[in-house]
């Protein structure tokens, strides 16, 4: 850098040479101000300012300048101070991150004054800003010694700053040099302060300016101590007001008299004689009880022994709801809440005959399992209506703790008991009905299985010992009537389907809707939207239409939201002015609710006209849906293409229907042959839902007889039931929701497992299954027979000219 630092030469006047002007290479800095004679290190992480110290040579020398703003990342000559520091480089070391840690101990104060380049890093002219030296009065040494006794006050009160700091302060004579020392070494200085110390050349100005910081500091430093003296006098005063208190207990039991923490203490006691625990869980309360009346008030533990004897004390461990049962009006409020449902009313009515031969029976396990919207909630609050208990309901959707089941325990802060021991609280009684809700949707997470800690609790063999992790006590749930509910059973693990009662909850139909509607729903609704039956009416006709045309569901919700929203137009109208009473029509509930969203008439017999598409039928969490499948097939090389988002046991049946149909491909009139120059595609619509089971499998094996064959299914036919590669129709579930889900769609004819016969005559009425044709199959054959009755005529066809043949060549 030998170049770069070229002096001009005058004279000063003392006679010697030295350079006025020079130029350096300036590295910017924030807040970072480097003094004189001070030794700072620098860590350099600048592109522009690594190349800096990287472009060094012997002479190295910088000039070390504050950025006006730090938050630059690339600031110009503009945005530095013009005055700064010339400082020699004595040490570079390299980062791990490429930057570099730069050791630099300042010389003299330098005036930058004017850049000679900015890239890669900035050169700029500078001279030496020499100090004032002022004349050597007593005032000045007053100044001195003022900072000296300051600086050595505010380094023996501080926890941070070293003692040596004191005796170097003490050896330095030179003012300017004592000044440049302190500035460095004192950290609450801002980088705005140590910059204007810096900036001031004259002695005397730059002592009186250290002087007002340190008196400052030293304020500040004496503040401290007196708010740190007054905490400790308070802390003091705190374990004053406990000796006292002691010695007030003492005087109090001298007395015989008793304070407020003795009372409470004795209120607690009597609670627990009343409560009717157990003689293990009363002797553990007491134990608790003696415990908190030897703690203070004051205590970090006190309130939480207390709130834990208050929950052993509340509990009703010998509470019952105690009411006399009565069958019949038992079976009269079933009835009057919700309609039908023989199975659910059957099995609560059995409890209850056995609950009043035996009193002290186990409570059952039930577990209600239906679509949505098909009454299993409401039905919890009806079984309690008619026995006389309290009810409660416990959300289980979404739970991902098990602590919301078993508690927390006592150690954790905010520990509360779990959900169970919460309801029969709130129930006041140990015999509540209580409702776990949506058992399907538990979660299960790092935090533990809440499905899990369900299996005690849910145990009729274990659940009279049910041990809160809160309470850390047993308490008996062997008299609480559980009544679980769930959509689907698939994420419900084994161990715990296997301690509770199924009972499913099927779909209403069509007729069974309107009558609901009419008993519940519309009275219902219109009390809610503030309106009444006067100025209202829903004939048969328009509710028939509703249910038929703007639901496609199991249950009757949306039913319900459907009402609602009639009865709201009505309420407008009436708000409006109109008083009229509102007779409900096709063209009012086209009006109200818009075009009809479900076309069950015509759907079904549209688009089975052509060859290779046929209906089968779903069941799904929500109920039954009829489903479409459709084949095609265009010349190839015997490929088989399945799509329609199907899972892998669909795809199984799909290749089994096809294997069947290869294997028999003579009997239906086909060459044995008949893939080799084609290729075959099965198709099942509505793609972005997921579908997967066995039971299309009849339905797909139709689809492609009827396709290879280029005969149409029967219109208005569905079907169900899984095939196997000899040809045999095995049994499916859910057969009530999909003979609902058909008969909506309009279907006359279903075929339907042999095996299922059982099903038919125990879920579906004799009024439901009118108008509706039911077939049933053991074999393949006998489906096709019923779907493609013109396949059977081709078939006597081809036998009648074999045997022809036959007798011909005889």
């Amino acid at each position: 850098m030998s170049n770069l630092n070229s002096p001009a030469s005058p004279r000063n006047p003392s006679g010697k040479e030295r350079p006025t002007v020079r130029r350096i290479p300036v590295l910017p800095v924030r807040d970072t101000v480097l003094f004189p004679h001070a030794v700072l290190p620098l860590t350099v992480g600048r592109e522009s300012s690594i190349q800096l110290i990287e472009s060094l040579g012997e002479e190295r020398t910088i000039v070390v300048a504050a950025q006006l703003d730090p938050r630059l990342d690339s600031p110009k000559p503009i945005d530095l101070h013009m005055v700064g520091t010339l400082a020699t480089v004595h040490k570079v070391v390299r980062m791990p991150n490429q930057s570099r840690f730069v050791f630099t101990e300042g010389v003299e104060r330098v005036r930058l004054l004017r850049y000679l380049q900015t890239e890669p890093f900035m050169v700029a002219e500078v001279e030496e800003l020499e100090d004032v030296q002022p004349e050597p009065t007593a005032n000045v040494e007053a100044l001195v010694r003022n900072v000296i006794g300051q600086f050595q006050q505010i380094v023996a009160e501080s926890a941070t700053l070293s003692d040596e700091l004191r005796t170097i302060a003490a050896n330095i004579e030179d003012p300017s040099r004592l000044v440049d020392f302190v500035s460095s070494s004192l950290p609450f200085l801002t980088t705005d302060d140590k910059q204007q110390l810096l900036e001031t050349a004259e002695i005397v100005a730059r002592l009186e300016q250290l002087n007002k910081h340190l008196a400052k500091e030293i304020e500040v430093q004496q503040l401290r101590t007196k708010i740190q003296s007054e905490v400790q006098d308070q802390v003091q005063q705190s374990q004053r007001d406990y000796y006292l208190r002691e010695q007030l207990k003492a005087i109090q039991k001298e007395l015989g008299e008793q304070d407020e923490g003795q009372r409470e203490v004795e209120d607690l006691r009597a609670k627990i004689e009343a409560a009717g625990m157990p003689d293990d869980v009363k002797k553990e309360a007491l134990k608790e009880l003696a415990r908190l009346g030897r703690m203070s008030p004051m205590a970090a533990d006190y309130s939480l022994t207390r709130n834990y004897i208050e929950w052993l004390a509340v509990l009703p461990w010998a509470k019952s709801s105690g009411s006399k049962i009565d069958i019949n009006k038992a079976k009269e409020t079933l009835d009057e809440d919700h309609y039908e449902l023989k199975k659910v009313k059957d099995r609560i009515l059995d409890y209850l005959s056995v609950l009043e031969l035996k009193p002290d029976m186990k409570g059952p396990i039930l577990c209600f399992v239906g679509p949505p919207g098909v009454g299993k909630t409401s039905l919890g609050r009806s079984i309690a209506r008619a026995l006389g208990r309290k009810f409660q309901r416990v959300s289980l959707g979404g739970m991902h703790d098990e602590a919301e089941i078993r508690g927390h325990r006592r150690t954790y802060i905010g520990a509360l008991p779990g959900q169970i021991i919460q309801s029969i609280r709130r129930a006041e009684t140990n015999d509540p009905v209580i409702m776990l809700d949506e058992v399907d949707k538990l979660g299960r997470d790092f935090r533990g299985d809440p499905a899990s800690a369900l299996l005690e609790a849910l145990d009729p063999e274990q659940n009279n010992t049910f041990r809160d992790n809160y309470l850390d006590v047993p308490f008996d749930l062997s008299k609480v009537l559980f009544i679980c509910t769930a959509n689907i059973l698939d994420p419900v693990p084994p161990p715990l389907l296997d301690r509770m009662e199924l009972i499913p909850l099927q779909g209403y139909s069509e007729e069974e809707k309107v009558h609901i509607a009419f008993q519940y729903l519309i009275p219902r609704q219109i009390k809610e939207n503030g309106i009444t039956v006067d100025q209202i009416e829903f004939p048969e006709e328009a509710v028939r239409y509703i249910v038929r045309h703007y639901t496609r569901e199991a249950g009757v919700r949306k039913l319900e939201q459907t009402l609602g929203t009639v009865c709201r137009k009505q309420a407008r109208r009436v708000v409006e002015g109109n008083k009229e009473r509102l007779i409900v029509t096709k063209e009012s509930l086209k009006e109200f609710l818009g075009g009809i969203q479900v076309r069950v008439d015509t759907e079904v017999s549209e688009r089975v006209k052509r060859p290779g598409v046929a209906v089968g039928l779903a069941w799904t969490p929500s109920g039954g849906d009829i489903l479409f499948i459709e084949a095609n097939r265009m010349k190839g090389k015997g490929n088989f293409s399945m799509t329609g988002q199907i899972g892998e046991v669909m795809q199984e049946s799909m290749q089994a229907a096809l294997t069947w149909v290869r294997s028999n491909a003579a009997s239906l009139g086909l060459a044995e042959d008949f893939t080799k120059d084609l290729d075959l595609h099965i198709h099942v619509p509505s793609g972005a839902i997921p579908k997967d089971g066995p039971s299309a499998g009849v339905t797909m094996a139709t689809v492609l007889v009827s396709l290879l064959t280029d005969m149409p299914v029967r219109r208005l036919t569905a079907m169900t039931g899984e095939i196997t590669l000899s040809g045999n129709v095995l049994p499916v579930g859910g057969i009530k929701e999909k003979f609902l889900a058909a008969r909506r769609a309009g279907v006359e004819t279903i075929v339907l497992p042999a095996e299922n016969r059982q099903d038919v005559e125990e879920d579906l009425t004799p009024e439901l299954i009118a108008g509706v044709e039911i077939h049933y199959a053991s074999r393949i054959e006998e489906v096709l027979e019923v779907v493609l009755p013109q396949l059977q005529e081709r078939m006597r066809a081809l036998t009648a000219e074999a045997e022809n043949v036959s007798a011909g060549i005889a």
